[in-house]
């Protein structure tokens, strides 16, 4: 299963730099109105998950990795969400990369994008560590 997992990553960040949506002045010509690519990738990777998670859970009972029963996943909208999607989307403006393509950008070469990965890691680590302190 772990070589299903590793293709499947594999297959992603290929489509990432294939699309050209590991290059940070893409996604931010696309927050700016300028390129309207990323929609269409972003559109195409929801209608493979829908269908994935779709069949997914009418063929199989268990999930394939964990062994678990399939369940939704009920989470409140509070202020832990909010604020994290303003943050996170904040970090995407100014920085025009997700964590995802982050790691996809270094692997076309784009080697200052570490920067940003730096601060993903310290803004993680940061967040645990105030939140441990209640």
């Amino acid at each position: 299963m772990l070589l299903v997992v590793l293709l499947g990553g594999l297959v992603f960040g290929v489509g990432l730099a294939v699309s050209e949506m590991a290059k940070p002045e893409v996604v931010l010509d696309f927050l700016q109105f300028d390129d309207f690519g990323l929609l269409f990738v972003m559109g195409g990777a929801a209608v493979v998950s829908g269908l994935a998670f779709l069949v997914g859970t009418r063929l199989l009972d268990r999930a394939p990795l964990t062994g678990r029963a399939y369940g939704r996943r009920l989470k409140d909208l509070d202020q832990n969400v909010v604020v994290g999607g303003v943050v996170f989307g904040v970090g995407w403006g100014i920085s025009g990369i997700c964590p995802g393509a982050a790691y996809a950008s270094l692997g076309i070469g784009n080697v200052p994008i570490l920067w940003g990965v730096a601060g993903m890691f310290l803004g993680a680590y940061g967040q645990g560590y105030w939140r441990s302190r209640d």
